[in-house]
């Protein structure tokens, strides 16, 4: 499995087009948080502030704060709320000031390596009956991703891509029941497959432009994006066939956990 790494500056227009399907995850993540009246909420990786505000809406009376390293993103998420404070900082760098009730990362912290050290890490930035919940995509084995690493890893590509390519950033369930089990006093850890119906034209290309081809179409001069870019979507089109119905289904496993300190 592979996943790639995340140098790029982040499109937050293209980000949203997908906006719907992107959100359903986090909400069905923050719906099983236990927490009923965290003081200090941290939103680590906040994008565009779309799940930060969810946050503020069940926990109105808290003091939440969202953290991200693109200043294109907060940008946008500055828009929306002028309660949540806004942090520009690198999220595998970020220490809080004194422990938080509840740590929230959403699609984003699979950008990041060292897992072993990660996860126990996050679960000492919260006080003692705090929770961590996170939700990263775990869909790298599939054509969408695959794909593109590929493509990368040919002979036209090898030099300039082969750095973005690394195996896949998201272990097996196994291993972060393992890990945050000893470090918590209990743990919620399950997977879903959301199977997204799309609309228009090679949808799947639309939606990895806004993440995983990111980095790869940053590196490439524009003649050379256009040529990766026709090479993936002529072979998105034949992993991903319409259906029936004219819409192209587009299978996504996500694996989800909230631990307890």
């Amino acid at each position: 499995m592979t996943g790639l790494s995340s140098p790029a500056a982040w499109d937050p227009e293209v980000y949203l087009k997908f906006s719907e399907a992107r959100t359903r995850p986090a909400v069905d993540l923050i719906s099983r948080i236990t927490q009923r009246t965290p003081t200090r909420i941290v939103d680590l990786g906040c994008g565009t502030g779309n799940i930060t505000q969810l946050l503020a809406d069940r926990w109105p009376r808290s003091r939440i704060t969202g953290v991200d390293s693109s200043a294109e993103m907060l940008s946008q998420a500055q828009t929306k709320n002028g309660s949540i404070q806004w942090v520009r900082q690198d999220i595998a760098a970020w220490r809080p000031e004194q422990p938080v009730d509840l740590i929230v990362s959403n699609a984003a912290l699979h950008w990041l390596d060292a897992h072993d050290t990660l996860f126990p890490r996050l679960m000492g930035c919260l006080n003692d009956g705090g929770e961590l919940g996170v939700q990263m995509p775990r869909n790298f084995h599939a054509p969408s991703h695959q794909i593109i690493t590929e493509i990368a890893t040919n002979e036209r590509w090898r030099d300039r891509l082969l750095g973005l390519v690394r195996p896949s950033p998201v272990s097996d369930p196994r291993f972060y029941l393992d890990t945050l089990s000893a470090c918590s006093s209990s743990l919620d850890l399950w997977e879903t497959t959301y199977w997204h119906i799309l609309q228009g034209e090679n949808p799947i290309v639309g939606w990895t432009m806004g993440t995983a081809l990111r980095p790869i179409m940053e590196a490439l001069e524009e003649d050379e994006g256009r040529d990766f870019l026709s090479a993936y979507a002529k072979r998105i089109a034949d992993a991903y066939p319409p259906a029936a119905n004219g819409k192209t289904v587009f299978p996504f496993r996500r694996l989800f956990m909230i631990a307890r300190k």
